[in-house]
């Protein structure tokens, strides 16, 4: 599983205060993925998060979870602000092993956990390739 870099490790031209407000208002949740024997787990944390407004989508081998906070989302004055429960997008590209048509999810105590069940009996080789 492949997921795409953070701002932060993208470069210049994505961080700094020379961004536009559309940028800096879409944080990103923290994601943890780990593996059991039958399938990849993924934690996304999201506290204060209303169930209903995150999606989930493949489209063909990519994996997208996002979450819209309601229009009627209050919008305060922040005096300081390390934390927040607004809007955001994270993609990540799965292996050919996944079975995206089983892929399920469940929100609990502000932790989105999507479980991402591999194809039973199947694994990925590996596979040596020779230097020439």
């Amino acid at each position: 599983m492949h997921y795409n870099k953070s701002c932060a490790a993208k470069g210049e031209s994505y961080g700094g205060s020379h961004r536009h407000l559309p940028y800096r208002s879409m944080q990103r949740a923290a994601v943890n993925v780990y593996k059991t024997a039958t399938s990849y787990e993924m934690l996304v944390f999201a506290p204060g998060r209303i169930k209903e407004h995150f999606s989930i989508d493949v489209r063909g081998k990519e994996l997208t979870i996002s979450y819209t906070p309601p229009t009627d989302f209050p919008r305060f004055e922040w005096l300081q602000r390390e934390y927040s429960r607004g809007g955001f997008v994270r993609s990540f590209l799965l292996n050919e092993n996944m079975d995206t048509t089983r892929i399920s999810a469940k929100y609990t105590d502000g932790v989105l956990q999507v479980s991402l069940p591999m194809v039973e009996g199947e694994s990925i080789q590996k596979q040596e390739i020779p230097i020439s």
